[in-house]
């Protein structure tokens, strides 16, 4: 009797809770996909320019929201819009941009961009530089997911 005992209290003090965490572990680890980043590239710049321009498209199976981002080639990175509105280009910094389940977001010259700001040196064609997204997700959970870009002149 007093085997059993301890094999019940094994049973529910340890081997039940920890196949309970791994299978939660497992379904949860299934369920966080990765945004899809697509076509990403950042845009050469000329020598002694500080300011610099990065571009992608970006799509979920869920809402989720870019809430900021970072790079090894830059001081800062910033989300931005850019519109035309009665012949003047305007440009603005957003907090944050949100994504839309299933529907691309695209960030290219003239629209949504990530701006980079004190440029470590000028972006040259060839070159690579790695950029951080950070999301987050609508539970409020923070994801990191790094994507490397080559530098490309601005008519690509």
């Amino acid at each position: 009797m007093h085997v059993l005992t301890l094999f019940s209290r094994l049973l529910t003090t340890t081997l039940i809770p920890s196949l309970l965490m791994t299978v939660f572990l497992t379904a949860h680890a299934e369920t966080a996909k990765p945004v899809q980043i697509q076509q990403a590239w950042a845009r050469a710049t000329a020598p002694g320019q500080s300011v610099g321009a990065a571009y992608m498209t970006l799509v979920h199976h869920e809402n989720i929201t870019l809430i900021a981002a970072d790079s090894n080639a830059a001081g800062s990175v910033e989300i931005h819009s850019m519109e035309m509105k009665n012949g003047v280009m305007k440009m603005r910094m957003l907090e944050e941009l949100p994504l839309k389940a299933g529907k691309a977001v695209k960030l290219g010259p003239g629209g949504l961009h990530l701006m980079l700001f004190d440029l470590q040196k000028p972006l040259k064609v060839g070159e690579k530089i790695e950029l951080t997204l950070c999301f987050k997700d609508k539970q409020g959970e923070v994801t990191h997911q790094t994507v490397t870009l080559p530098v490309k002149e601005a008519a690509q």
